[in-house]
């Protein structure tokens, strides 16, 4: 099994969850597959343990990942690290398949050249946006980061540490009222696919903003965004 190839024509490719299409969501499997392809970007959840630390970890629960009724919010790390998630063969039996820290998710964009596009998971406090934000500087990769959420003051926060730091609000709802808070604020665009219009695309970009995607793992539909005019697709398989 590989990635789906597709004309990019100029719009650049970010893996969604270490390209979940191939390997185990979030897992370090993932982001080593997407590394060694031609992708612009590997995008992660970030989430925070009980005990304080930051994991990758994509769903709200660990119940089909690990076959647990629990969260990672409501886990230690110790606990955590004992895991190992299921992969795209439906088996627990790889050790590469394990939830990865911030840090390993970084390290592995940081020596694959690739862009780390970091999903900010919940309502974080504005100390936590901090202590991930500190985490990323000490490793050098700040420069070489976006931060994503469907939480507009996660990016708040994210502005008030770092004011011109790359930020993508991810959103369905393409009002006016949202695209001008966008553009008042300059902070970037991650529209989910099928809201996509090219009027959203163009009142964005003439605002100097820039538009990624989201999921998009079908090639037609991929090509058609191209076209629009996106600066970003964040895919499962397309390549």
């Amino acid at each position: 099994m590989n990635t789906v190839k597709i004309e990019k024509r100029g719009a650049r490719m970010v893996s969604h969850a270490g390209l979940a299409g191939l390997e185990a969501i979030n897992s370090i499997a993932g982001y080593v597959a997407a590394g060694n392809r031609s992708y612009y970007g590997i995008e992660t959840d970030i989430r925070r343990t009980l005990d304080g630390r930051f994991v990758a970890f994509h769903d709200k629960t660990l119940e089909a990942r690990a076959g647990l009724e629990a969260t990672v919010e409501a886990s230690t790390f110790e606990e955590l690290s004992s895991l190992v998630l299921t992969d795209r063969s439906g088996t627990r039996s790889r050790r590469d398949t394990v939830i990865p820290t911030l840090e390993d998710y970084i390290n592995i964009c940081k020596w694959y050249e690739k862009h780390a596009v970091l999903e900010l998971s919940g309502p974080y406090e504005r100390e936590w946006i901090r202590e991930i934000i500190a985490a990323v500087e000490r490793l050098g990769y700040l420069e070489n980061t976006t931060f994503i959420s469907f939480y507009y003051d996660n990016l708040r926060y994210v502005r008030e540490f770092l004011p011109e730091q790359s930020v993508q609000f991810i959103f369905s709802d393409t009002s006016d009222a949202n695209i001008d808070r966008l553009i008042r604020d300059k902070i970037d665009a991650d529209i989910r696919f099928s809201c996509v219009t090219k009027e959203v695309v163009k009142k964005l970009k003439g605002a100097g903003r820039i538009v990624n995607c989201y999921t998009v793992d079908n090639k037609e539909t991929a090509e058609e965004l191209v076209a629009l005019g996106v600066d970003f697709i964040t895919t499962n398989i397309l390549e």
